[in-house]
């Protein structure tokens, strides 16, 4: 097995554990807050969405015009 070579038993548990816990704790949080992302984020999925697009659009602009 590859990963035999690089986890441990101990370190694939720990792994399962932290990934759970890690989550549980976002998820947790963010319906805690829930009020809070309504008021004060209000259409930021948009704006990040825009944003996030324009500079995929530049780095692919840049990509094509100057090659690899």
């Amino acid at each position: 097995m590859f990963l035999g070579a690089y986890f441990t038993t101990g370190r694939i548990i720990f792994i399962i554990f932290f990934v759970l816990a890690f989550g549980a704790l976002i998820i947790w949080s963010y319906k805690k807050d829930g009020k809070s992302h309504e008021r004060y984020y209000k259409n930021t999925g948009k704006k990040v969405a825009i944003y996030g697009g324009l500079i995929i659009a530049v780095f692919i602009a840049i990509r094509i015009i100057f090659g690899n």
